[in-house]
């Protein structure tokens, strides 16, 4: 079938189907530009929820899929692509809880630990960390969630993301460690687990020298779930919305590269803005989803034999929710 023939029976589909369909902004042009709604993780999660329609496709990663069920299981939700987050699963329930044996065989007990959840994160580990007291932060909002979490006293465990937890430390002036790979757990404020984004650490220094040489009046632009080194070097640090808002109001000559995923990075605007990197950092699991996926995901459920239906078990949901709502309270 032709591109622009799926194109138009997608948009009938879901009309007739009462379908909204959401996607992230590091999802294809093709995908992207047949959402009703845009946007990072949480504000998905926040506009599904809000949204009247019952159903809903999710065009993201698991994770994403999975929050908006927790913060309406009524909801149904579908994904073209249940594709998997690579920081999200470097984590598991078993890995949490390894972790934090860790920090107790470090002389730290678990009731002097509050733990952090990065929202890239499954269902799963979202509820062990509810149920242990923390709670979920953003790349946006991490820092108030952090300061938030200082005043109980208690060490903060954050996961599973190093780099935003490190960036955050810095930024802050507290002292971090990485589980695993720093002796000294003891004396810090953030111990973080040790996972990344695949796609934000092929962002180098280097990267950014070269641009500063080619062009030294450049702004650098990066995401806090890059390198702490490059974060370091650039002229600003931010969330994929900070990030947005931030070139937004820079004039067009001003000229930028930005450290995130190029779907989002290609297209913020057409002039003078580049990607930092000399590689493609394309986020392979997001660009999983295809215009065909859609289309097959919508007719699937008009005959009702879909099987990329989300679903989490009530128990998951309870505390993984907790975790949720202590963010929205901060």
């Amino acid at each position: 079938m032709k591109k622009e023939r799926i194109i138009t029976e997608i948009k009938e589909l879901k009309q007739r189907l009462n379908i909204t369909i959401v996607s992230h902004f590091y999802q294809k042009d093709e995908v992207f530009e047949l959402a009703d709604f845009a946007g990072d993780s949480l504000q998905l999660a926040q506009l599904a929820v809000k949204d009247k329609n019952p159903n809903l496709i999710f065009c993201g990663v698991g994770f994403m899929g999975e929050s908006v069920k927790i913060l309406d299981p009524n909801k149904r939700v579908f994904m073209p692509k249940v594709a998997s987050c690579s920081m999200a699963m470097m984590i598991s329930g078993a890995n949490y809880d390894e972790n934090v044996q860790i920090l107790n065989d470090h002389g730290i007990a678990s009731e002097d630990i509050l733990p952090i959840t990065y929202i890239n994160s499954s269902a799963e580990v979202k509820a062990r960390v509810g149920k242990m007291g923390g709670m979920v932060c953003t790349s946006s909002n991490a820092k108030k969630i952090i300061t938030k979490a200082l005043k109980s006293g208690k060490k903060i465990l954050f996961v599973p993301d190093r780099c935003l937890g490190q960036n955050i430390a810095n930024e802050m002036g507290l002292k971090s460690a990485v589980i695993g790979i720093d002796e000294n757990l003891k004396d810090a404020d953030v111990l973080c687990y040790d996972g990344f984004c695949s796609v934000h650490q092929l962002f180098t220094t280097d990267d950014i020298e070269f641009y500063k040489a080619k062009y030294p009046d450049i702004k650098i632009i990066t995401h806090p779930e890059c390198d702490p080194a490059v974060c370091q070097k650039s002229d600003f640090v931010g969330s994929t919305s900070q990030i947005i808002k931030y070139v937004d109001s820079l004039p067009l000559e001003q000229k930028v590269a930005i450290g995130t995923e190029y779907n989002l990075v290609n297209r913020m605007r057409e002039k003078n803005t580049f990607v930092l990197s000399s590689t493609k950092p394309q986020c392979p699991t997001m660009n999983e989803t295809s215009l065909q996926d859609l289309y097959d995901t919508l007719k699937a459920i008009e005959k009702d034999e879909c099987l990329s239906e989300i679903f989490v078990d009530e128990e998951t949901v309870k505390w993984a929710k907790i975790a949720l709502e202590r963010m929205f309270e901060v």
